[in-house]
């Protein structure tokens, strides 16, 4: 409110005025008049009106508060809903509360009943409540009074009570009083073809504001409002549009200037009420308001500085209309206009264009409004001769409904009209060709707008009737002008019931309730639909609608329930990490349901989740002298906005950014005294003079930290101004800083100077608050937070773990409503809540118990339409929120976590608490409040399954680690397989120490690789890829010429030979009758269970090529092949002999001949060759976006995965005199090297192997990429 100004509202007059002090001024309310006075009593009997009244003692005029004239109130002959109380003040009136009371010494008195206003005694309008038409609750007894502040002050001279509820066993029975004060009224009234000229004072105009108000009723749709002129040219519209406010911006002048929409706001507005307008624009920066929504928007830069010069009210000339979307002035009335304070309409300051008149005469249209299923109107109609016709106007928001029957008495037929999803359908019933028919139609008729229907019949002379049951859906909507053989039925003699039947109607008024909002956006000319106005779809979510509710369309948003609330994405890699996921792309939303948009990121699963934000420039980018170029300048542009990367960064536990700076002749940062030549700009655009690996503020690079420059007496390497080629380079790590914004580099302008630079992509791990926790150790411990605002959505996670059988979690009070999530027994998970309407309950059982130490999830959310409950993975559970009550959740107390009420409290662990997607930090308020500590470990319980292929879980503070070192394969939740490409002359053994050498100068690296001594039984497992036959897969021997091979033979079949005594010959299982020499991958298991009775000191090997010296013949035959392809996971025992070749070749017992370096020949599915990772989730199928999988690289290809995979698993039981313990090693073959070639070598895994006939091709190392 501006200062210096004066305000009226009926009687309450507001002065406001301003003081200077202190060098600025000071705006002070120095007089306040209330508007609380008593209307009603006052007024004489002539003033009340009813629908009926029991005697002439029970008549409308005795209904006075406090009165005991006649029969002490208004009774009404019957006791139904279609009874009414009305009373007219004697002028529009601010009305501010209501009061009601029984019928007094008796038994008669409402328990509930609505409230209605009217300008004219029709046209009546329900009081709403919370944006819903809300029932207001009355008397418990005759004598008591119940008064109600309204929460909007109502401008009418019309009230009406309708009784939906009384006393069981009296009658209805009121008396009342109203409260309020005078209202000031100037109106303007127009006719469509006039419209009024004001031109502002040009002295006392304000030239970066300028405010617009007023009042405005109508029953078009369409018609402009407000013109506004500027010097500049410029023009302002204000116009009503299919029952929405436009406003538009229009530049230049004539015919030739264009309309740019900004924005539009309300919707049915052409319902005759009065509704409210005010337009604020401050510089560039405009309040758009209707009613009691409100739009904010900026204006173009040639728009923030202008002047109105003129301004057209009511309309405007022909020209400025023909680019208009009404193409029409205004037809209805304005009222209480000012504009920057000035009352236009009251100073008379217009010059009149047309007729135009100061009262505002309205046309007596008559509504009815046909509420639910059961809502129906009879009309008694016999047409006089051979034709008949119907005309009335109808709107609704139903796709289908009827419309209207009657029969057609000449004609043994009934003609129904049906309006069926955007158009209307004629049916005549049983004889469709008896009859002619002429019926107008439309299209789009489900838009709440009026549409007119004139139907007419014309059927020759039959006779008898019929009558027919109705097949069609009910219509639900409101009718008006109905016309019957040209003649306007009275609805007011209906509502009496003089006339026709009704059941279940809304008489003089139309309740449709607008669902339907269109707004402009600025950047497009072009209407996008948010509908439901006030919109209740969050996050771009599209609503349509029904007579009676509204429904969310959410897909392409992220967000799901019933109002597009909850995020379906992660608020982090962290989470991601811990529900199994591997690397790659993951929508992320770090805030769940608040504003903050989800953002497609990298996460880089290692032993940390790392989110990894790329820029437009992350190569080395090279730099060389140029002339009149003395400064190079480098922006980044992140994949994420700036809200999402503070939001990242925030909650990251750290964060670090890749800064080097190559230099040749090129000074970096000028140390010891110099002015920096290059400096990088963080995230506040502050200039930063520190580089990667140092400190900020301290104007060094990472070897001046360190003390190790080529120069000690400079602190970077660079500024060593040297002819030979040097580098900074290090890590930024502080995170208020992060990330590089921009780059400056300084000194490249002279001769011989050369440079390179890079700025890595942004990498955080760590998520604060997925692992923000607390531990109740107490039932009546409970931390407090400040009150939880969620009045009209609201949504709340957490995790938590527990012994106990049951606990609050946590509850915030209101005076009468409250919000509550407990555990109700160890298998039910209860959410409770009351906003006005009574307490609702949403419960899930689940199958097993919650009270099983191991982390839970709980998500609860409510919001206008529905209240849902989620735990783990269970089903949820719904309950509808009622159709015509409270919405708002009004609480005032704190939020409790655990219990301050009586209720039992919680004992256990609470994690990552998140209330509308904002976490409260446990762990700070833990910290100081008794009986609950920070943090909470035992999270393997949990999360252990996650560890695949017999990786074992580590605790960690924050999460758990993965201990792959007794299984063969590797990754964040050991589920990477180590793979190999081999080819004759690469070779691996693997030798098996004594037990006294086991703890000798070894790494845990390396000793976790060394199997238990004593020799129980084998356990062997390997994945193979060939298509050589035959060929030795494995082979495992004793100095004791105990042996067993696992082979492929002539034909490609899977073959064990085992000796397991040195005194019998061999014998050989065959383990497959299919040829596996196919070029797919298999895998095989060989188990041996045996008894241990010594232990014998004897060292064995295991090997792929068997050593010289005395071995089987066929064995040694195989090894003179030597063996070509792919060998995966292998294992003996707990030993992974090829993981210890390729990741730990220095810290393991492992010799190996030839090259040999790792590949994913071994992996069972496509992988992407570009990356470094195959981004798959834990089930092996290709993730999409939005379903909590990541998004892969796909590389188009012609192969397909063809391959299977063979288990054989052979139990081999040996009870023998003694079964000696063996110490074995291991040789394996590997492959060459990745690397692409131009042409083929001998030596080259493509290079054909003829030594068998029946051998296939080959597959090469590239080949294998295929079958991965």
């Amino acid at each position: 409110i501006s200062c210096a100004a004066e305000y009226f509202c009926g009687k309450l007059r507001l002065i406001f005025i301003s003081v200077r002090q202190y060098g600025s001024d000071v705006c002070f309310c120095v007089s306040v008049e209330s508007c609380d006075s008593p209307l009603v009593s006052a007024l004489p009997q002539s003033a009340f009106t009813s629908s009926s009244e029991l005697s002439n003692s029970h008549g409308p005029g005795f209904a006075k508060l406090n009165r005991r004239d006649g029969a002490g109130g208004w009774s009404p002959l019957n006791s139904n809903k279609y009874q009414w109380l009305e009373i007219k003040l004697e002028q529009r009136t601010e009305i501010t509360a209501i009061a009601t009371q029984g019928r007094y010494g008796s038994s008669d008195w409402l328990t509930r009943y609505l409230l209605m206003f009217s300008d004219t005694g029709h046209n009546w309008r329900p009081y709403r409540q919370e944006d819903s038409i809300g029932a207001f609750s009355g008397n418990s007894n005759a004598d008591s009074v119940v008064m109600y502040k309204l929460q909007q002050p109502v401008i009418a001279q019309y009230i009406r009570i309708l009784p939906l509820h009384w006393n069981p066993n009296g009658r209805i029975g009121l008396r009342l009083e109203a409260y309020g004060c005078q209202y000031k009224s100037d109106v303007v009234s127009f006719d469509g073809s006039a419209h009024l000229l004001f031109r502002p004072d040009p002295s006392v105009s304000l030239a970066d504001r300028d405010v617009l108000s007023m009042n405005f009723k109508t029953l078009l749709n369409s018609g402009m409002l407000v013109h506004m002129e500027e010097h500049s040219g410029h023009s302002f519209t204000l116009e009503l549009f299919r029952g929405k406010l436009l406003l538009q911006l229009r530049k230049g002048r004539g015919s030739s200037a264009d309309f740019h929409p900004l924005v539009s706001l309300g919707s049915l507005l052409d319902d005759q009420h009065w509704h409210h307008i005010r337009v604020e624009r401050i510089r560039g920066l405009v309040n758009f308001t209707v009613d009691k929504n409100t739009q904010q928007f900026q204006l173009p830069e040639s728009w923030s500085h202008s002047e109105i010069n003129e301004i057209s009210f009511g309309g405007t000339s022909a020209a400025g209309l023909q680019k208009s979307h009404s193409r029409r002035n205004f037809h209805g009335c304005l009222e209480n206009v000012l504009y920057n304070d000035i009352s236009v309409i009251e100073r008379y300051l217009c010059l009149s264009q047309g007729n135009v008149s100061f009262t505002c005469t309205e046309s007596i249209d008559v509504p009815v409004t046909f509420a639910s299923p059961g809502s129906f109107l009879a009309l008694p109609w016999v047409s006089g001769g051979e034709s008949a016709s119907v005309c009335l106007q109808f709107r609704t928001w139903n796709r289908a409904g009827l419309l209207m029957t009657f029969d057609l008495l000449r004609q043994k037929a009934v003609l129904a009209v049906y309006v069926k999803m955007i158009s209307l359908m004629p049916v005549i019933l049983p004889d469709p060709h008896a009859c002619s028919l002429s019926l107008s139609t439309g299209a789009s008729l489900n838009d709440g707008q009026w549409h007119s229907l004139e139907l007419a019949v014309r059927c020759p002379d039959t006779e008898g009737g019929s009558g027919c049951r109705n097949p069609f859906s009910v219509f639900q909507g409101c009718m008006r002008l109905i016309r019957t053989d040209g003649a306007l039925v009275d609805l007011i003699r209906v509502q009496q019931m003089l006339f026709g039947n009704f059941s279940d109607l809304q008489m003089d008024m139309c309740g449709i309730v607008d669902r339907s909002n269109i707004k402009y956006d600025i950047s497009c000319p072009v209407f996008f639909s948010i509908r439901c106005s006030p919109s209740r779809c969050e996050h771009g979510g599209r609503c349509s609608q029904s007579w009676s509710t509204f429904h969310c369309n959410c897909s392409a948003t992220g967000y799901s329930g019933a109002t597009c609330h909850s995020s379906i994405y992660e608020a982090s890699c962290e989470a991601y990490k811990h529900k199994g996921n591997t690397s790659g792309f993951y929508y992320i939303d770090m805030d769940g349901s608040g504003p903050i948009k989800p953002q497609l990121i990298y996460c880089n699963m290692s032993d940390k989740a790392w989110m990894v934000i790329q820029h437009n420039n992350t190569e080395l980018t090279k730099l060389k002298a140029s002339s009149g170029i003395n400064q190079h300048l480098a922006h980044f542009n992140y994949s994420a906005d700036a809200e999402q990367i503070q939001a990242i960064i925030t909650q990251a536990e750290y964060c670090e950014q890749e800064l080097s700076y190559h230099c040749k002749k090129s000074r970096l940062l000028n140390t010891p005294d110099g002015a920096p030549f290059s400096w990088w700009v963080g995230r506040s655009g502050e200039a930063h003079m520190y580089w990667g690996g140092a400190v900020p503020g301290s104007q060094q690079c990472a070897c001046g930290l360190q003390e190790n420059c080529v120069h000690p007496e400079h602190f970077c390497n660079c500024d060593a101004d040297s002819k030979e080629w040097l580098n900074d380079s290090g890590l930024l790590s502080h995170k208020e800083h992060l990330p590089v914004r921009a780059l400056a580099v300084g000194d490249i302008n002279r001769s011989g100077s050369e440079a390179a630079y890079r700025v890595g992509p942004l990498q955080c791990y760590g998520d604060n608050n997925f692992w923000n926790a607390a531990y109740f150790n107490k039932e009546t411990s409970y931390l407090h937070f400040p009150t939880f605002h969620g009045e009209l959505s609201a949504d709340i996670s957490f995790l938590f773990k527990t012994s106990s059988s049951s606990g609050v979690f946590l509850e915030n009070l209101g005076i009468k409503d409250f919000i509550r999530i407990e555990l109700s027994s160890p298998t039910q998970v209860l959410f409770s809540f009351d906003v006005g309407n009574g307490p609702l309950e949403v419960k899930v059982e689940t199958a097993s118990a919650l009270n099983d130490e191991r982390w839970h999830h709980v998500r609860a959310e409510r919001n206008v339409k529905e209240a849902s409950l989620y735990v783990d993975h269970h089903p949820s559970a719904v309950q509808k929120a009622p159709a015509d009550g409270h919405i708002h959740l009004q609480l005032n107390s704190q939020l409790f976590v655990g219990t301050a009420s009586r209720q039992k409290g919680f004992l256990g662990c609470i994690r990552s608490l998140k209330l509308n997607g904002k976490t409260l930090d446990l762990e700070e308020r833990a910290e100081i409040t008794p009986g609950v500590t920070p943090g909470c470990p035992g999270h393997c319980s949990s999360y252990g399954d996650l560890c695949q292929n017999h990786g074992s879980c580590v605790e960690d503070h924050s999460g758990f680690t993965c201990d792959c070192s007794l299984s063969p394969f590797t990754g964040t939740f050991c589920h990477k397989d180590v793979s190999a490409f081999f080819k004759p002359g690469t070779s691996v053994t693997y030798t098996f120490k004594e037990p006294y050498k086991l703890n000798r100068n070894v790494s845990a690296q390396s000793s976790s690789i060394y199997s238990d001594l004593t020799l129980r039984g084998e356990n062997v497992s390997l994945s193979f890829r060939t298509s050589q036959a035959p060929a030795l897969l494995l082979y495992v021997s004793s100095y004791y010429r105990e042996f067993l091979a696992i082979l492929l033979n002539r034909n490609g079949h899977l073959d064990v030979k085992y000796k397991l005594q040195h005194n019998r010959d061999a014998e050989v299982f065959r383990a497959s009758g299919r040829n596996l020499a196919n070029g797919q991958l298999h895998r095989v298991s060989v188990q041996r269970l045996g008894e241990t009775l010594n232990l014998i000191e004897t060292q064995t090997q295991l090997f792929l090529i068997a050593e010289s010296g005395e071995v089987d013949p066929e064995i040694a035959r195989l090894n003179a092949l030597g063996f070509t392809g792919c060998l995966s996971v292998v294992q003996f025992n707990s030993i992974s002999p090829l993981k210890a070749a390729l990741l730990y070749p220095d810290t393991s017992p492992v010799i190996v001949t030839g090259p040999l370096s790792e590949s994913s020949c071994g992996s069972s599915l496509p992988t992407n060759p570009y990356a470094a990772e195959t981004t798959h989730s834990l089930a092996d199928h290709v993730g999409t976006v939005g379903t909590g999988e990541p998004i892969v690289n796909a590389i188009n290809s012609d192969s397909a995965l063809i391959g299977g995979v063979i288990a054989v698993v052979i139990f081999v039981s040996l009870a023998a005199l003694a079964v000696m313990a063996r110490f074995l090693y291991r040789r394996k073959e590997t492959f060459q090297p990745q690397e692409p070639k131009a042409e083929k070598t001998d030596d080259s895994p493509e290079t054909p192997f003829n030594t068998d006939p029946n051998s296939q091709s080959i597959i090469s190392d590239n080949q294998k990429e295929y079958f991965i």
